[in-house]
């Protein structure tokens, strides 16, 4: 996900947020895997601070029992696990995972593919091609600028866009031993705008969330951090869809609940892919309690069918990850969420 973190009083931050755990969770830091990993073969994490910069010299355990430490980039490669088919990994109570593919056989077709719709601020996740696992083995360019590619597989990679590439229309291009390879996509930043005046405990607003880049209508996650301060009144973690137009925009209605510092986060919605969620559901089940297992079950069946509603799916979901306890349960069930 791409995140925006607005905090009332003391202006914006833009921090990457990965699906890791209960939406509602705040976390120290924050790891940024490649989409997809292949067993055996050599990958690269990298992991923010709470400061929104890479950390170097955080200790990150794998759900193997192994370990890798950021260097002085922020980042760590290690060898993805010979076996299972989703990859945890673990650093100062904060969780991540991925998606774990055997080794493909044959020739495959390649190609990189990247969402219509990414953040000009955060991590972009490029897959399809073969590239390499240890990130400095891949050179990436968004609109002929150099970008940091921060985690990497064969599959896929994650790039952080420089600092001079605008929001809008973005082509992208890949060159690895492999090949290269161009995907095109749209580089959006989202920003907010506060009431004015400040809501007094009581008081009912609106908090905008503006989006540079596009004129065509953009799916928000938008995640309320400190409910005990303002309560959204259509929920406190929502999904909302801009406007579109040249004032593209949507707007959250929230009540002040007390005086003090406020947070949420705005995210991308990234694509809807059933099948990765249902692989991270079919992980997730064995840790849940008997009564969540059974209405997993349930979801499961519905993901199967080719027409479903994700919206009910979601709320289904987010009930059974609060009152499960586990965090790798959680994380996965999390996972499984930002996917349906």
């Amino acid at each position: 996900m791409i995140a925006l973190l607005a905090t009332a009083g003391l202006g914006m931050i833009c921090a990457q947020i990965v699906a890791q755990s209960a939406p509602q969770k705040t976390w120290s830091v924050r790891i940024v895997l490649p989409a997809r990993m292949v067993v055996r073969e050599r990958a690269t994490l990298a992991v923010f601070g709470a400061d929104g910069k890479l950390a170097p010299d955080v200790n990150v355990t794998f759900g193997t029992g192994q370990s890798a430490s950021t260097d002085e980039t922020g980042r760590a490669s290690f060898t993805a696990p010979a076996t299972g088919t989703v990859f945890l990994a673990k650093a100062a109570g904060t969780a991540a995972a991925a998606i774990l593919e055997p080794a493909p056989e044959g020739n495959r077709q390649q190609g990189a593919l990247v969402a219509s719709f990414a953040s000009v601020h955060e991590p972009v996740s490029i897959c399809g091609g073969r590239f390499q696992g240890d990130a400095d083995g891949n050179h990436v360019r968004i609109n002929g600028e150099p970008a940091l590619v921060m985690a990497a597989s064969p599959e896929c990679v994650s790039v952080l866009p420089g600092v001079k590439t605008s929001a809008g229309p973005a082509q992208i291009v890949v060159i690895s031993p492999g090949g290269t390879w161009t995907a095109t996509t749209t580089l959006v930043a989202l920003e907010s705008q506060f009431p004015k005046p400040p809501m007094l405990p009581g008081k009912k607003g609106r908090i905008e969330i503006r989006v540079r880049g596009t004129d065509q209508r953009v799916s928000i996650l938008a995640i309320n951090e400190t409910p005990d301060v303002v309560r959204f009144l259509r929920g406190d973690a929502q999904e909302v869809l801009s406007g579109g137009g040249a004032e593209n925009a949507v707007e959250i209605e929230a009540q002040a609940i007390r005086s003090g510092d406020f947070s949420f986060r705005g995210s991308l919605v990234p694509p809807r892919d059933d099948v990765s969620a249902q692989r991270y559901l079919d992980v997730a089940q064995p840790l849940a309690s008997s009564e969540s297992q059974r209405q997993l079950k349930e979801i499961a069946k519905e993901l199967a069918r080719q027409h479903h509603d994700e919206e009910k799916l979601r709320r289904r979901l987010d009930q059974i990850i609060d009152r499960e306890r586990g965090e790798d349960f959680r994380t996965l069930a999390a996972a499984a969420r930002a996917l349906i």
